[in-house]
């Protein structure tokens, strides 16, 4: 974890080695909270671009759980989803601007309060 630069590195048993942004993970979490419960339920983040990553505890041998500055830790990534947001980053990226742009929103606006939400991490 690199706080600074805000970025993970992580490299793989096949010679593969990704810097991930901190905002990239926190925008692309596959908690429900963020990923929804399926297709068509996903909820744009945004005001994400300062998340730090304040831990990042082992699950088994298969996955890893980050705790982000703020306050979501719900989301369990796996190392191939750790794979695929390191090897596919430029299209994530460019998918989540045109989402932005799509809702009318910008990268760095707040998140709008849900009323109602069941998910326990509120």
């Amino acid at each position: 974890m690199h706080a600074q630069s805000r970025v993970l590195e992580i490299s793989f048993s096949d010679g593969a080695a990704f810097r991930i942004p901190f905002e990239l993970m926190r925008v692309y979490s596959p908690s429900a909270e963020v990923a929804g419960h399926g297709p068509g339920q996903e909820t744009l983040q945004t005001g994400k671009r300062l998340v730090d990553l304040t831990g990042l505890e082992p699950v088994g041998n298969y996955a890893v759980q980050p705790r982000f500055s703020d306050g979501h830790d719900t989301g369990i990534y796996s190392w191939d989803y750790l794979y695929f947001l390191g090897s596919q980053q430029a299209q994530l990226w460019a998918d989540y601007e045109a989402r932005l742009a799509a809702a009318g929103v910008s990268r760095d606006a707040p998140m709008p309060e849900k009323a109602g939400h069941s998910c326990a991490s509120h």
